[in-house]
């Protein structure tokens, strides 16, 4: 089964992104390579059940099992020593990629609260795209009974567009809703 979001990209996104910015080659026109997720739990260091929490929502989200990430320096103000697990975090490529934005674009951003779209400003300069959430509840694969505690997650969407303008283009017609 492929993804949705898939063949509307090589269907319209990638012939409107080469009329709009004039590509020649069809190599240079900017796709999506992959999708990060990230969850940062800092007080994992006091109750190591709260990674297990995180792990399990995450792979429920990706639909693949998440890397348990660990500290790297010891930190005596934060409590923290070298090794401890202190977050998670999951990297998507290709159908599964396609699949979660297909997701993230159309079920679970409307499902914010006083939603008026995302940011524009997000983008690091070279095309790459950094959402933070505040809440996993506004994912329906997520069960509201099982919610010990709400996480946030970082949602990086790394593009092969060379500048600002190329991302933004890409994730707009891609479905993006970014505020006006």
């Amino acid at each position: 089964m492929a993804a949705r979001l898939r063949e509307h990209y090589t269907k319209t996104v990638a012939p409107a992104m080469s009329k709009e910015f004039g590509y020649t080659n069809v190599m240079a026109i900017p796709k999506i390579a992959k999708v990060s997720i990230n969850i940062g739990m800092g007080e994992a260091t006091q109750n190591a059940k709260l990674i297990d929490s995180a792990v399990s929502e995450l792979g429920s989200l990706a639909g693949q099992r998440p890397v348990i990430t660990k500290a790297r320096k010891s930190i005596a103000a934060f409590k923290l020593r070298e090794g401890m697990p202190i977050g998670c975090m999951v990297t998507l490529r290709g159908d599964r990629m396609f699949e979660f934005l297909d997701r993230l674009v159309n079920v679970a951003l409307p499902r914010v609260r006083d939603f008026r779209g995302v940011s524009a400003k997000s983008f690091d300069g070279r095309g790459n795209y950094t959402l933070g959430l505040k809440d996993q509840l506004i994912f329906p694969e997520i069960d509201y009974n099982k919610v010990d505690k709400t996480k946030g997650m970082n949602i990086c969407i790394t593009t092969t567009a060379k500048t600002d303008a190329e991302g933004v283009a890409l994730l707009r017609h891609m479905g993006m809703p970014f505020r006006s």
